[in-house]
Parts: C-alpha cells; structure tokens; sequence
C-alpha cells in the first residue's frame, strides 16, 4: 500500500481500539483514587535520598477494590491481544505498519474532531 492511499481499518479494529482506549482510562482513574499499597502497610518517611519520600499508612485495597483492578486488567490484555492480533496486519508490513498503528491509536481523536466540525 502506499502512503497516499492508507487503508481503511475495519469496524471491529476501531471499536476494539476504542475500547481498549476506554479501558486504560478506567484503569489509570481507579489506580490514581486507591492506596499506594495493595497490602496494608504503616507507611514510611524517607528524607535521607536525593528525593524525599513520604508515604502515608494505608489500609490496602479491598478484595473488591483488587476484583475490580485485575478485572480491567484482563479486559486490557485481551484487547491488546485483539488489536494487535487483527487480521488487519497481515495488509502492513515495515515502516508502513508502524504508522498504521499510530494512526489506530489517534483514530477515535479523529473520528471526534470530525463529528465536532459537522
């Protein structure tokens, strides 16, 4: 294929990287409200390295704080695996692939700017 004339990426390729888009939100969100420690733990004071550390006691996560981590986490792994996995590919090869996937990993921003505009 040559570069003026990018393949267009299917249905099921674009909702899975969408997907996985909304998935790694959803993750990164619940990772920045939970503790620092998975387990409990009486936390620390570390102000003798370059960096001071301070962390502060934690009760841990809930087992259903941990159910909903691993959740996302595997929906995330699976989604990889189908994005990255997709017949699609076999079309790409090189350098041309690369920038292929970069443009499915930007699709969603683009497909959003265009239904803005209208």
């Amino acid at each position: 294929m040559s570069e003026s004339t990018p393949p267009e990426f299917p249905s099921d390729l674009l909702a899975g990287q969408e997907e996985l888009h909304q998935v790694r939100s959803e993750l990164h969100a619940l990772l920045k409200r939970l503790p620092w420690s998975v387990e409990p733990h009486d936390g620390f004071h570390d102000d003798q390295g370059w960096r001071k550390v301070v962390r502060p006691a934690t009760p841990g996560w809930t087992p259903d704080e941990q159910a909903e981590v691993e959740k996302l986490r595997q929906r995330e792994r699976e989604l990889v695996v189908f994005v990255t996995g997709h017949r699609f590919w076999e079309q790409v090869s090189g350098p041309e692939a690369v920038d292929t996937r970069m443009r499915l990993k930007h699709a969603h921003k683009a497909v959003r700017e265009a239904s803005v505009e209208r």
